[in-house]
């Protein structure tokens, strides 16, 4: 009997159950639903998502490439206009402190929270209405893009843009030359390390008083510089506006072996200010040829 049982549940003639796989049993379900590995047929959409994966694992994407470049230009303009902006030095009016195509970093901040520029500074300007009367229309097109090289230090600055130094501030009498060609300030002859080996303080002579807001600046290569010398006969008398400074040069960044500050200079330590009633003696200035 016991025999007879068990052949009949072991009839040949019924089929046989297949045996569960405890390891694949659970997940069965959720890969035949998927379509992924029971031969359903792989729709576009599958096609399109394994596209986007293959995609990523080989980099970022061109636009998001593209994305990341305007951002960091984007960047560098909105340093370049309120912290530090790269300057292109284009001509030798102050070496040997700066050199033809040094790159230096002007400072924005340095006059930004009160402070003036000192004498001595050596400082980036807008000479529009000092040393240039007139602003050139620039080109519509071009324009926008090579303001902003120039923002980045790629491109030689604007023509109404100046790096000189400055001599006297405010107030200042600025006279020269003496008997031994030497320049002074508010009574104090002044001894000038920085300028080039060989030239004079100035060739002709001048005498004035600054006027209050204003500069008087010159380059350290006298006899190549065209500064405020120039433009005393003219509206404004050379004189640059302090609200005109853009700001200061501090650093030198380019080339590598110039890589250092603009040193500054102990020359004016024993100017004293301007008297507050202002100089006795009204300004007797000539032009500079």
């Amino acid at each position: 009997m016991d025999t007879e049982a068990q052949h009949t549940e072991r009839d040949p003639s019924s089929p046989a159950d297949p045996q569960p796989d405890p390891a694949t049993d659970d997940g069965s379900r959720s890969v035949r639903v998927s379509g992924t590995s029971s031969g359903a047929p792989e729709t576009p959409e599958d096609a399109e998502d394994t596209e986007d994966t293959e995609d990523a694992g080989r980099g970022p994407s061109w636009r998001r490439t593209g994305l990341i470049g305007v951002a960091c230009v984007a960047f560098l303009l909105l340093l370049s206009h309120f912290v530090a902006q790269p300057f292109l030095i284009p001509s030798g009016s102050m070496e040997p402190t700066l050199q033809v195509g040094d790159r230096i970093l002007v400072n924005k901040l340095a006059y930004r929270f009160g402070s003036e520029p000192r004498r001595g500074d050596v400082v980036v300007f807008d000479g529009t209405g000092s040393f240039v009367q007139e602003e050139r229309a620039g080109d519509p097109v071009t324009g926008p893009v090579r303001d902003a090289a120039a923002a980045l230090g790629l491109a030689a600055p604007d023509e109404t843009d100046f790096v000189k130094r400055v001599v006297g501030v405010g107030g200042d009498r600025v006279v020269c030359c003496d008997a031994k060609g030497r320049l002074s300030v508010n009574g104090v002859r002044v001894r000038e390390p920085y300028l080039t080996p060989g030239d004079r303080p100035s060739d002709v002579p001048f005498d004035i008083v600054v006027p209050p807001g204003t500069l008087w600046v010159m380059g350290d290569h006298r006899s190549q510089s065209s500064d405020s010398r120039d433009h005393l006969g003219s509206p404004g008398g050379g004189m640059v506006p302090v609200d005109k400074v853009v700001g200061r040069a501090d650093w030198i960044v380019w080339p590598v072996a110039r890589w250092t500050t603009v040193t500054e200079t102990d020359a004016y330590d024993s100017v004293p200010a301007p008297p507050a009633g202002g100089h006795p003696v009204g300004p007797r200035g000539s032009g500079h040829g």
